[in-house]
């Protein structure tokens, strides 16, 4: 436990959460502990909203640097943070805001070498690791349903943001995304981001689309979305600990987009095996290949 400053103090710094919460669901919450994998775009708003909401523990885990690639999106990027380690900045900043957390640190990454210390006694597991981190996300995710823990993810597309959340009874998250072994990984890209968001509601703007690249890892980003990201993470996270409000789990997601002004409750049976799914991922293969100026990739990869 981080040496608390002498005026701090839990109660008052978090009473404007009361109201929307009671005093022994705050207490709750602070006595709650999160895992977050990841501290680039999403991650390091999530623990910054987390900590504001009144988590009190946290595991947390990044390998990266800051760098000017960062600036446009990532909460922990600024010239002041130029090549420093976004796992040092990140739990600096949440002790700024609350320095009686306890926070246990993985500055190697997750793996797995350290999952099973990553998730000890965790709560809920909160991904943000970045889009391409294929494997160590198919083990984190893995890890937390043989540990029955809850497991929130939230991608940024757009100006919007699509959560999906998988509990350790439900749908699987290799059954939903259709991931598994000898997938190449432009496949796994492609499943990843059509499952995140079947509705597909950024698609209608985006206005340059050579800038997305799955074989260059690469694609493009805005700081809104993140923050929407976070707000329906921390709202998810806040759930699961309370025990209260409706959590509709994979393959149930939701699709918010703050530019088309639309939102959708996305229902996808089969997940990525779901008929009309397969349509879409037989025309995204198409997209790819013809930005690409390569030949469609054959169906046989299913």
């Amino acid at each position: 436990m981080h040496e608390t400053a002498p005026s701090f103090q839990y109660e008052q710094a978090f009473a404007r959460n009361l109201g929307w919460l009671t005093a022994s669901e705050q207490q709750r919450l602070r006595e709650a502990r999160v895992a977050i994998a990841g501290l680039g775009g999403v991650g390091g708003v999530h623990l910054l909203t987390l900590a504001r909401l009144g988590i009190g523990r946290f595991q947390l885990s990044d390998f990266d640097h800051f760098s000017l690639a960062n600036f446009n999106r990532q909460a922990g990027a600024a010239v002041s943070t130029l090549d420093r380690s976004k796992l040092a900045v990140m739990q600096a900043q949440a002790l700024d805001i609350n320095p009686g957390l306890d926070i246990a640190t993985f500055p190697e990454g997750v793996g797995p070498d350290n999952l099973d210390r990553f998730l000890d006694g965790v709560d809920v597991y909160v991904d943000g690791l970045d889009f391409f981190a294929f494997q160590a996300r198919r083990a984190v995710f893995a890890a937390c349903r043989a540990r029955g823990i809850p497991a929130v993810t939230v991608a940024p597309l757009g100006m919007g943001a699509a959560l999906l959340t998988f509990l350790p009874q439900g749908c699987s998250f290799d059954a939903y995304f259709d991931w598994h072994d000898g997938l190449d990984e432009q496949e796994l890209a492609l499943r990843f981001a059509l499952g995140l968001a079947p509705a597909g509601l950024h698609r209608a703007y985006l206005v340059d689309p050579s800038r997305v690249s799955f074989a260059e890892r690469r694609g493009p980003s805005t700081a809104m979305a993140c923050q929407l990201c976070a707000g329906l993470a921390g709202t998810e996270v806040l759930k699961l600990v309370l025990g209260r409000g409706k959590v509709r789990a994979a393959p149930h997601g939701w699709h918010i987009d703050a530019y088309s002004l639309r939102a959708r409750h996305t229902w996808l049976p089969g997940g990525n095996r779901n008929p009309l799914q397969r349509i879409k991922l037989a025309l995204g293969r198409r997209f790819l290949a013809r930005h690409a100026g390569a030949e469609t990739p054959q169906e046989t990869r299913r």
